[in-house]
Parts: structure tokens; sequence; C-alpha cells
């Protein structure tokens, strides 16, 4: 009996031995993976990167009556930079585009009767353009560049345009322009088309760039004599105000470029424009503008409305809305037909350079296209 004991006892021990020393060398073998061998690197799954730039191009396009061409597609369009094809990635009709509008008026000097009418019409021009995910910024070109009304929807802008007030003051053009192209930059969404709408003849003679340039030949000729010859002086500050337009005119334009925005005008001065060297110039600003951001410089021939006889002043205070409100559908024509073309640039130019743009059609004619002329390198 004691001997079976044993041997169950025994027996059993050895069989726990084995089974622990079964689990040991199963977890050994496990813990311990196979060596595998080092996967050998293809070129061809190499990432490729290029440095690119996404250039955003609004163009409209119109018929020989003034009319939209609408529906057009990507194949319809063609693109050159720098006398070179570009590969079009996208191009977003106008129905499909938000629009974002920033609309100035000169309230400088504009006492004259058309005012009203112009508040008016151009009221009813944002009325009709703008849908409901489009927004319109107000501001007012006076003295200084004051932002009158945020971006907001239709509804909103017109009530802000009909609560704008004529002022005699000086004016700040150029300033007020930067600030509204600026803004739109900053605060438009992207993707957006960006449009500024200015009511005014075009003139400064307060912006920042313009008031130092008159301070500096002052004091210039104060700090040479102390009684100085005011014929000198006058001469002298008239040719440094006009350099420095032309300063001011290239740093407006540039921020025009750079904020993707096309810039349209309508010179509520018309054709008396040319009664002076400053209006002239003023138009000239305007029609540069357009030109190189593929908007319209409207320059209507109103009649005159303060003349003697009442009779004739309300004929022409109709004719003259009449000519406005046609100015304004036609406006809208432009943008009911506006294309946002969009483009990856994998040239590589200098920081600043101004990049010359080529746009147009494939396989139609009798169509006018309207589009910005280049753009500036970003840094």
């Amino acid at each position: 009996m004691i001997l079976y004991t044993f041997r169950a006892a025994f027996t059993a021990t050895l069989t726990l031995s084995l089974l622990a020393l079964f689990v040991f060398t199963a977890a050994a073998q496990t813990a311990t993976p196979k060596p595998t061998a080092t996967p050998v690197e293809d070129p061809s799954d190499e990432v490729i990167r290029v440095d690119s730039k996404l250039i955003v191009v609004p163009v409209s396009v119109t018929d020989g009556d003034g009319q939209p061409v609408l529906g057009l597609k990507d194949n319809d369009f063609k693109i050159s930079e720098e006398g070179k094809p570009q590969v079009i990635d996208h191009v977003g009709a106008a129905d499909q585009v938000p629009l974002e509008i920033a609309l100035l008026f000169d309230v400088s000097a504009s006492t004259d009767k058309m005012f009203r009418f112009e508040q008016e019409t151009a009221a009813k021009f944002l009325k009709g353009v703008m849908r409901d995910g489009d927004r319109a910024t107000i501001f007012s070109i006076g003295m200084t560049p004051t932002l009158v009304q945020p971006r907001d929807t239709s509804d909103k802008s017109v009530q802000s345009i009909l609560s704008i007030t004529p002022q005699k003051g000086a004016t700040a053009y150029f300033d007020t322009v930067r600030a509204a192209a600026d803004y739109l930059k900053i605060n438009a969404p992207p993707g957006s088309r960006k449009v500024i709408v200015v009511i005014s003849d075009g003139d400064d003679n307060y912006s920042i760039g313009v008031q130092k340039a008159q301070l500096a030949v002052e004091r210039g000729v104060v700090d040479s004599k102390p009684d100085p010859e005011l014929k000198r002086l006058a001469s002298n500050v008239q040719k440094a105000q006009e350099k420095a337009k032309v300063s001011e005119r290239v740093k407006v334009l540039k921020a025009l470029q750079n904020a993707d925005t096309v810039h349209y005008s309508i010179n509520p001065g018309g054709s008396s424009y040319q009664l002076n060297q400053m209006s002239v110039f003023g138009q000239e600003n305007m029609q540069t503008f357009a030109d190189d951001t593929g908007g319209t410089a409207f320059l209507p021939k109103f009649l005159p409305v303060d003349g003697k006889d009442e009779f004739a002043n309300n004929a022409n205070m109709r004719k003259n809305g009449e000519l406005l409100d046609r100015i304004f559908r036609q406006l809208t024509n432009e943008l009911r037909s506006q294309y946002l073309i969009q483009y990856y640039s994998e040239a590589e130019f200098q920081a600043n350079k101004f990049v010359k743009l080529d746009v147009g059609m494939t396989g139609r004619t009798g169509v006018k296209v309207r589009a910005r002329r280049g753009y500036y390198v970003k840094n």
C-alpha cells in the first residue's frame, strides 16, 4: 500500500514537470519571432511633390448684344501664362459661385440732383443681381474710407445705400478702393467671385500718399525761404501730387490683383470729365483698374440738370435716370456671365513679378471676353 502511494505520487509529479516544460518551451518560441528579410524599396513608390500655386481668374463672357453667355464648360476656355498654355483645373459658373460685391459711393462734393437717382438705381441693381448666398459691403468715399456696412444681405445693403448722405469735402479715392480690396481679400469666403463697383469720378486729392507728397513740398519750400513764393509752391505741389497719384495707382492695382477682385466703375461726371486735367486723370484711373482686372469703366453722357429751365432739367433728369438704369442692367449681365477659372501654376517666378495672362475661347466667335491681365507673384 505504501509502495503504490509512492508510485502514484511520483507519477503525478513527473507529469506536472513535463507539462510545465512544454508550456515554457512554447512560450519561448512565441516570444522570439523569426527574423524577416528587409524589403527593398521600389523607386516607383516615391511621392513626387510639385511646388504649385492656385491661380484664380474671374472671366465674364457676353455676346454681341451684351447678353450673358451661359452654360460654358472647362473645355470652352483656354488660358496661357507668359505665353505658355495652362491646364485648367476647374471652371465655376456664375450661378454656382457666390458673389461678393463691395459698392463704393463717392460722397465728396456730390450735391447735384443726380445723387438720389444714383442711390436708388444702385439699390435696385443690388436687389436684382444678388442671390441668397451673395453678400454686399458698402463703403463711402470721402476724406477717409468709411465702412458704411460690413458684408450683408441685399435687403440690408439697400437700406445702407439709401441712408448715405452727400457731403462737401476732399476725396480719398485710392485709399478707399484699396481698403475695399483688402476687406474682400480677408472677409470674402474662399472660392467666391469678388467685385468692386465704384460710383465716382475717380479723382483723388486726399489719400495718405497724396497728402504726404504735398506736405513734403510745402515743408521744403518753407524751410528754404522764410517767405516762400506762392506761385512756385503751387506749381511744385501740383507736380508732387501728380507723381504721388501715379504711385498710388500702382499700389491700388496691386491690391486689386492680390485680392482677385474685378473693378467696375460708373462716372457720374459723364462727358464733363474732359473739362479739367484732374477729371481726365480720375477717369484714367478707373479705366486702368477695369482693363487690368477684367471689369468695365462706364462713362455715361449725362445731360445737364442744373440749368435755368426747370422743365428741361426734369426731362434731362428722367433721361439720365434711364441711362443709368441701362448701365446697371449691363453690369448685371456681365456679373451673371462671370465664370471663375482656376488652374495651378508650376512656373517659378521672382516675388512681386507681374505675370501676364491671356484668356480666350476655344471654337467660339462673336463673344466678348473680359478677364484680368495678370497677377503679382506673392512672397
